[in-house]
């Protein structure tokens, strides 16, 4: 089981909900991959004064925990609002906290990003942080009242997978009680199971699901490598070696003369 704040799930997928073909693909998706927490971007979905009702509906009817996120916010100022605003429409004080600084890699502006984690949480939410892997950043955001962190693997939507193995590895070793949630810039089940071999807690997803070709197929093959990953963690994987090493033993072997 995984324990995120007051809550213990199963599933150590987390969905996002963005640019699915259709309401329907969006839904088998979610159930093919068994995940039981997807994000709503409250910006997104109640862009140009819509209301977003029949999507709000269609996740309440999937039976999931949802976790509003503040995308496309810039600021301290409109992160926190965002965050005031999601609270109030799905009575929960979970949000995944967004401030973006770069336009072209969606970087977070990890400045502003403790300073909206600090205001939220004193304010009584339970954030979970889109950061980067730097390690000041992460004690940061824990000094601020976090207790999950969610480094990014690359940008998002790049799918890419991690560009940066040694500073994903050193973010786990450094925080190895805080639960840790790769969101972001995986595009393969095999960068998920990748990530969940270095240690990490879990893997959000959304581009990588939603613009496949089969999103539902590709949401359960997701989850069967997140399965694996972690499953091969807990096994403790050998390291890789320098020289060959023989799997049969030569003691006994037959000697010819």
């Amino acid at each position: 089981m995984l324990k995120l704040y007051d809550c213990e799930v199963k599933s150590r997928l987390l969905l996002g909900t963005a640019g699915y073909p259709s309401p329907a693909a969006l839904a088998e998706a979610v159930r093919r991959s068994k995940s039981e927490i997807v994000t709503v971007s409250l910006r997104r979905e109640t862009a140009g004064g819509k209301p977003g009702g029949a999507f709000f509906e269609l996740i309440r009817d999937l039976g999931v925990r949802v976790l509003p996120n503040t995308a496309g916010c810039h600021s301290v100022k409109e992160a926190v609002l965002t965050a005031k605003m999601a609270r109030d429409l799905f009575s929960t004080n979970w949000i995944k906290l967004e401030v973006i600084g770069h336009h072209d890699t969606l970087q977070p502006e990890v400045f502003g990003l403790v300073e909206a984690a600090r205001i939220l949480c004193d304010d009584g939410f339970d954030v979970f942080p889109y950061t980067t892997d730097d390690l000041v950043v992460g004690e940061r955001l824990l000094d601020a009242g976090c207790r999950v962190l969610m480094p990014w693997c690359a940008p998002i939507g790049s799918a890419t997978g991690p560009v940066n193995p040694a500073g994903l590895k050193a973010f786990r070793a450094s925080f190895p009680e805080v639960p840790l949630i790769v969101d972001a810039g995986i595009g393969r089940p095999a960068h998920a199971a990748s990530v969940m071999e270095f240690g990490f807690d879990a893997v959000l997803l959304n581009t990588a699901v939603a613009g496949a070709g089969d999103p539902a197929a590709m949401a359960e093959a997701f989850a069967l490598a997140i399965n694996a990953g972690h499953m091969a963690y807990g096994a403790v994987p050998l390291e890789p070696r320098d020289m060959a090493v023989p799997s049969t033993p030569v003691i006994g072997k037959a000697v010819f003369t």
